[in-house]
């Protein structure tokens, strides 16, 4: 059984921003079928800013407590902030995560990310409303 940080069990005890967000700007989906982890992000954009990040997720303690952190390290920066939230801030903010579960910060980090992508390519398609 891995040790976890207060900060993971935390985040896994009461997740943060969890739920969709409804006619979303952006969703992001990622899984990593080894582990059976699976992350959907949805985001509101409003003057290049997330103004809400939620997000459901099927998977372990710690893929649950990545997503409840990035959700959290993403509200209200912009889009290029966000960008820049890499796995290893992610598990930095979460005080550490197990090596064998490191690969969830990973899927967080993705997910966000791909959420982005989809808006930014909805917005360039012209379906901007």
């Amino acid at each position: 059984m891995p040790i976890y940080s207060e900060k993971v069990m935390d985040h896994f005890m009461n997740p943060r921003n969890v739920g969709e967000i409804e006619n979303p700007d952006g969703i992001g989906e990622v899984g990593n079928p080894v582990c059976g982890d699976m992350m959907t992000f949805y985001i509101k954009v409003k003057d290049n800013r997330l103004e809400d990040v939620k997000f459901k997720t099927f998977g372990c303690g710690a893929a649950i407590a990545v997503s409840s952190m990035v959700s959290e390290m993403a509200k209200g920066k912009t889009l290029e902030e966000a960008r820049k939230i890499t796995p290893q801030l992610v598990a930095d903010e979460l005080e550490g995560l197990p090596k064998n579960k490191f690969h969830c910060s990973n899927l967080g980090a993705q997910a966000l990310s791909k959420a982005i992508d989809d808006y930014l390519s909805k917005k360039n398609k012209g379906g901007k409303k």
